[in-house]
């Protein structure tokens, strides 16, 4: 979770430094989230100023709706930055502040929406705080209790054992021929215990909406988040000899960064991910995040409309190509199934404001879109974590995503009630949420 308060999954994870502060934020009765009561005015002012905004405009089949739109697009003063054919979605930049009213009456169109409230911004560094990392004293001490078949860190790590992992390992540790994309913050590939296992043909950078191949692009930088290597660790780490062990340390892990700088997953990025993921032989995605800037996209805001629609056409794609998605339920404490939802926290671009939605109208994504595999978070004492989403009929699963020790213990020889992974650099550190929980 980055400073941003507004964000309680931002990349579904609470980084130690906040991750204690954050447990106790989250206690019943604590959530945080929300849209202001349209979700479209924002926008509007923003770009009535000629900033240039970045929208989704989403077409009816068939390449010459495409071809007709993109022309369309350009005479109402936008930019085409990215199609993608498979699924009718165009990324697309503009500063006219009547683009998506206009776009949307052209014949082909079925939605069109800003995906943020924010103008285009120049890329800036931010403070996203840190994981708790262990020390060298830490490490020594744990590897002295790691029995001959453990990796040095394995016993600190009680996720393992409380869904059996270390058992199932015994039989398998997952096939080379699977490979789970980590929709996220960037994959540093070069930790040794992430590199034996990184699939670079399935990994990219999709921040801008559309594929940067570059090599090395996936990788988050010195100033961005370390949750998208501590998810991939989590995932597959390899059973090597040093530091930690993934779920399924034989199986293929790749990196698909989607998060900008300031840690927004824009809808831009997150289709061209999963778009990405489909066309590369990706069998599992997982999604520690929401689309920012709403936490719930109302069916009836023309804006958040399309967004929904986008995501869900870009996952059902991935499906169709034989990928499951899988995504974090969020750390706000809502109940997903309730009738109502204080929602406080959107746009969490711009400022935001409040509104009660309806949670079976205006969805969490991916999270509560049809076909993905929502998980909960659980602590070490197989409860409920104090921050986590929960819901009858909405959360499909629950796992280890850890919660403060103060309220759920490890067993010995753990000694943290948070989950333990990789960090860029060749390090490892704690963070806690459901972000934890999916992988």
């Amino acid at each position: 979770m980055t400073p941003r308060p507004a964000r309680s999954r931002r990349a579904a994870a609470i980084p130690v430094g906040v991750a204690l502060a954050t447990a106790f934020a989250l206690l019943p009765g604590s959530a945080s989230a929300a849209p202001l009561d349209g979700g479209t005015s924002t926008a509007s002012a923003a770009a009535a100023e000629g900033e240039s905004l970045s929208y989704v405009v989403n077409t009816r089949p068939g390449k010459g709706t495409a071809e007709q739109v993109q022309k369309a697009i350009v005479k109402a003063g936008g930019e085409v930055v990215q199609t993608y054919a498979q699924i009718g979605v165009i990324v697309v930049h503009s500063t006219n502040t009547g683009f998506a009213e206009t776009i949307r009456k052209v014949r082909g169109v079925e939605s069109a929406g800003a995906t943020r409230t924010a103008p285009l911004p120049a890329q800036t560094t931010t403070d996203i705080g840190a994981p708790q990392e262990l020390t060298p004293e830490q490490m020594r001490a744990a590897t002295a209790q790691a029995a001959e078949d453990e990796d040095p860190l394995q016993p600190l790590q009680w996720d393992l054992p409380a869904i059996k992992a270390d058992q199932a390992h015994k039989k398998t540790l997952g096939s080379d021929k699977v490979t789970v994309a980590v929709i996220d913050t960037g994959v540093d590939d070069t930790h040794p215990d992430i590199a034996p296992n990184f699939d670079r043909d399935a990994s990219v950078n999709c921040v801008a909406g559309k594929p940067d191949t570059s090599d090395g692009a996936w990788r988050p930088n010195e100033n961005e988040s370390p949750h998208g290597t501590h998810v991939a660790g989590e995932i597959a780490a390899a059973k090597n000899g040093i530091g930690v062990t993934g779920v399924a340390p034989g199986v293929k892990v790749s990196g698909i960064k989607v998060s900008t700088e300031q840690g927004f997953f824009y809808t831009e990025a997150v289709v061209c991910g999963f778009i990405w993921a489909a066309e590369h032989g990706v069998d599992v995605t997982n999604n520690s995040y929401y689309v920012d800037p709403w936490m719930f996209n109302c069916k009836d805001d023309p804006d958040q409309k399309a967004l929904l629609e986008s995501i869900s056409r870009a996952t059902r794609y991935a499906e169709r190509k034989g990928a499951v998605n899988v995504a974090a339920a969020g750390n706000s404490n809502f109940d997903l199934a309730s009738d109502s939802i204080l929602d406080d926290s959107s746009p969490n671009d711009t400022t935001p404001g409040d509104r009660d939605i309806d949670p079976s109208e205006c969805l969490d994504i991916p999270t509560q879109v049809p076909g993905v595999v929502t998980v909960a978070s659980t602590g070490a004492k197989d409860l409920k974590s104090s921050f986590s989403n929960y819901g009858d009929g909405v959360i499909d699963i629950a796992a280890p995503g850890g919660d403060s020790t103060r309220y759920q213990a490890p067993d010995a020889p753990a000694t943290s009630g948070l989950i333990l992974g990789p960090l860029p650099g060749g390090g490892y550190g704690y963070m806690a949420g459901t972000s934890m929980a999916s992988p």
